[in-house]
């Protein structure tokens, strides 16, 4: 068994070599600056923990985690194209870079690469692993596009938010999850705990990344607090101060959502506080941890077998933010 931080290390080097051939240039050059800009790699690490979890590592989980890595590389380029983003981890991104073509192309070409890896897994898994990577990558699609229906939709309940979340980040934590256990040789009852661990793990980061971006300290953060109140994006805070705000306040946070005033920031964060959304987050992230520490509780392991996935739980859902 191996701990995330080793297994990253050991997938960042053998990601590392080349994916696709050099020509035509302006097709595959896009696609190799893309994956040099890095990443945190949880996806397709988290595919070889599940692995690990139920049996000694099979090469196929490699495949299959290679895939997870471009398939969430192709979902990134097109989704900064969706979003005009000029930057990605402080670089620029592929459209801004070459070209909205060619971005639009070297996604493409990364997810037929991603199905290249899937397909050299044996014959005894193949088929189960492509039908759940099929149904994350419908479901991601799906997320995306009710995510963007939302910018235009004014008001967005909290179930509807959740199940865009659901579909457009956690799905993907989930079917990692699912996809190395298979390859592990898991049964169909400890696959499912494992997909509902990483769902409700994606979901409970959802929460926390909604919080710090309004609450969070830049330094720790890496980036300006406030930002989605700026771009009036539906998070998990505004859809709760909407439901629980009185009249007032809520007239003001429509007014301040259709102005650009210096004060947009503390003036929607002051609401946000008075109606105790802040501590309200903090209680929907636990709770959609504890239902993802449980789900990986009820897998039929060794509890020790399961620490390192709950260590990493863990580092990516801090206790006290």
């Amino acid at each position: 068994m191996h701990s995330f931080e080793e297994l990253s290390k050991e997938f960042a080097s053998r990601f590392s070599t080349k994916h696709f051939p050099s020509q035509p240039v302006n097709l595959y050059g896009p696609a190799d600056y893309f994956l040099s800009l890095g990443g945190k790699r949880i996806r397709p690490v988290l595919c070889l923990m599940a692995n690990e979890l139920f049996d000694e590592m099979n090469p196929d989980a490699w495949y299959a985690a290679n895939a997870i890595e471009l398939f969430h590389n192709f979902t990134l380029i097109h989704d900064d194209i969706m979003d005009k983003a000029p930057l990605r981890r402080g670089m620029q991104t592929v459209h801004e870079k070459y070209g909205m073509a060619s971005a639009l192309l070297a996604g493409d070409v990364m997810l037929v690469v991603a199905y290249d890896y899937l397909n050299r897994a044996d014959a005894t898994y193949l088929q189960k692993i492509v039908k759940v990577f099929n149904q994350i990558a419908k479901e991601v699609c799906e997320g995306q596009q009710i995510d963007m229906d939302f910018e235009t939709k004014e008001n967005v309940t909290m179930d509807e938010y959740l199940h865009m979340i659901k579909l457009k980040t956690s799905v993907l934590l989930a079917g990692s999850l699912q996809i190395g256990s298979i390859l592990g040789g898991a049964g169909d009852g400890n696959q499912q705990h494992l997909y509902e661990f990483g769902k409700n793990l994606g979901l409970a980061f959802q929460v926390q990344d909604d919080y710090l971006d309004a609450f969070g300290d830049p330094k720790k953060f890496g980036k300006q607090v406030g930002g989605d109140i700026l771009a009036n994006k539906k998070t998990f805070l505004l859809i709760r101060a909407l439901e629980v705000a009185n009249d007032v306040q809520k007239k003001e946070i429509k007014d301040l959502m259709q102005s650009n005033t210096e004060h947009k920031v503390e003036r929607i964060l002051s609401i946000f506080k008075s109606c105790g959304v802040d501590a309200w987050a903090n209680q929907l992230k636990e709770k959609f941890l504890e239902e993802s520490l449980k789900q990986l509780d009820d897998v039929a392991v060794l509890s020790s077998r399961k620490k390192h996935l709950m260590d990493l739980a863990g580092a990516l859902i801090q206790r006290e933010y």
